[in-house]
């Protein structure tokens, strides 16, 4: 898989996480887009070795859950 491929994941799954965290903790899409950012599933998602990226939205949002708990 090439960089721009592995990329082309990570922003499509981030494009459906950060729906799911504006919902979840009340986030206007600038904030919810910055505590993903920030956040260490996020440094997961990125890293090639746990292939994350690969996984779907809703399995990588738990992780982000389990991190930022209500």
């Amino acid at each position: 898989m090439t960089q721009i491929e592995r990329q082309f994941l990570i922003e499509t799954l981030c494009e459906d996480l950060v729906p799911m965290i504006m919902k979840e903790y009340n986030l206007t899409d600038h904030e919810a887009l910055d505590k993903l950012y920030k956040s260490t599933t996020f440094a997961k998602i990125e890293d090639p070795q746990t292939g994350l990226y690969y996984q779907g939205a809703v399995y990588v949002f738990d992780f982000f859950k389990e991190e930022f708990p209500i």
